[in-house]
């Protein structure tokens, strides 16, 4: 909240009034913060008492479908507006319904970390993308300046074409190219003085490529910049890159938190502070900086999520936890399978000891409060995998044909399980030569196994693979 000094008393009530609210809201923050992942995603900050003085009684989140707030008089609309007190005031910048999974996407993602984040919830993962980067590249000197910042390649088509197409050829901003993300000093011979940020995305879709978190934040952080990490395919169920020394983590809410399939959002989470060298004179920007992006970047751009889909989020990431375990078991035993099959010829997956990542993975993919039985996490690895078929082309567009119960769409972190073949989808636009680059050849399936019994998603997969 801002200074209230300069405001007239009735402004000042509202503010003192709104100071209650905020002690409320922190003393629950710090209890949630004793509690376990599962306890957190269903309960969140919606407590008994915001349900029973805010809300009628409602023991789920409230959908709000008001496009604006209302205000008692004068005061409290100056107040609100002024950011002195707790507002949503319209739902272009934000939502009650919006908060509630802000608020607990934020615990979810510092979950045992030692530290505080914030989040800002968008209308789509690429949304949270833009959001997240731009605010770092910014004019810094008088004189000429070649801003850049460095990326590894393997990354969702649609990230790469914002990188290489809208900011790199459009806006003239250098977007370096990290072709081994495992190869610390591959990075580390493409950061100078004019380098704003460090951005991955792990496990990558759809090769799974992998880094050493920790060792790449401090990199960074030697540099004084931040780390990015897209951790959609991991969710905080798996990973949270912040305990590692990631500064903001980005999410495709649509995917897996939502996987269900009847929602799209995103989702930008940062620790506070954050590592960065940009000189911006608002005090959240480095203290609270998704919350610094929701009130001011965000707030004149607009890319507000639906209190729908907000509403639909809220409700699947209840079972987050439960949900990839399960996929990612199912995931493991179908991508054994498809390792011992004579028309494949390398599957990606992260949970495959052969896998040249899985030993990276396994220091950081561990499924959230789980127990081994010597009181260690146990290791999951996600329920995205990618298998590459023998032969030419058009034999993987055969065995993609064939499919019967598995759905052939570009989506993924379903419930179903869904395949795509990305050269000719979702990096398409992408190029042949960067796709080389990026290790996408036209014989990779992209494969998101689901919640079905894998017995039957594997009978489908040899039926299919039968065809060549």
């Amino acid at each position: 909240m801002n200074n209230n000094s300069n405001y007239s008393p009735g402004v000042k009530r509202y503010v003192e009034e709104a100071k209650k609210w905020l002690a409320e809201q922190a003393a629950l923050k710090e209890r949630a913060k004793g509690w376990r992942f599962d306890t957190i995603a269903v309960h969140g900050l919606y407590s008994l008492a915001e349900s029973l003085n805010r809300n009628q009684g409602a023991i789920i989140e409230p959908l709000y479908l008001a496009t604006s707030q209302a205000y008692r008089d004068a005061d409290e609309l100056e107040a609100a507006l002024a950011y002195l007190i707790p507002t949503w005031c319209y739902t272009r910048i934000t939502n009650p319904t919006t908060y509630y999974l802000e608020w607990v996407l934020s615990l979810l993602e510092s979950y045992k970390t030692g530290w505080d984040a914030s989040c800002y919830v968008t209308s789509s993962g690429m949304s949270a993308i833009v959001m997240a980067i731009d605010p770092f590249l910014v004019k810094q000197k008088t004189g000429p300046e070649k801003i850049n910042f460095v990326s590894s390649i393997q990354l969702y088509g649609g990230t790469y074409q914002l990188f290489s197409l809208r900011r790199g050829q459009e806006r003239g901003i250098e977007v370096r190219w990290v072709l081994n993300p495992h190869d610390l000093e591959e990075w580390r011979a493409k950061i100078d003085e004019d380098t704003r940020f460090l951005y991955v995305e792990m496990p990558s879709n759809p090769q799974q490529a992998f880094t050493d978190i920790k060792a790449l934040a401090d990199l960074a952080h030697s540099w004084e910049i931040p780390l990015i990490v897209d951790a959609t395919c991991a969710t905080p169920a798996l990973m949270r890159p912040i305990a590692y020394g990631a500064d903001i983590v980005i999410h495709s809410l649509t995917k897996s938190m939502t996987s269900g399939g009847t929602a799209i959002g995103g989702a930008l989470i940062s620790r506070k502070p954050i590592t960065t060298k940009i000189k911006n004179d608002h005090p959240l920007f480095k203290e609270s900086f998704a919350e610094y992006v929701k009130l001011l970047p965000g707030r004149d751009h607009g890319p507000s999520p639906s209190p729908f889909n907000s509403f639909l989020t809220l409700l699947e990431i209840k079972t987050l936890r439960m949900k990839m375990d399960l996929l990612s078991r199912n995931a493991q035993q179908v991508a054994e399978y498809l390792q011992k099959h004579p028309r494949v010829y390398q599957v990606d997956y992260l949970g495959l000891p052969s896998f040249r990542y899985h030993e990276l993975a396994k220091k950081y993919m561990k499924l959230v409060d789980s127990d081994d039985g010597t009181g260690k996490e146990v290791n999951r690895y996600g329920h995205l995998l990618s298998f590459r078929v023998e032969g030419p082309p058009e034999n993987a567009r055969k065995v993609f044909d064939r499919l019967q119960i598995i759905f052939r769409a570009t989506d993924l972190g379903r419930i179903k399980s869904v395949a795509t073949i990305p050269a000719i989808s979702t990096h398409q636009q992408q190029g042949e030569e960067a796709r080389r680059l990026a290790d996408i050849p036209p014989q990779l399936i992209r494969l998101c196994v689901g919640a079905e019994d894998p017995v039957d998603i594997i009978a489908d997969l040899e039926q299919a693979l039968g065809s060549i």
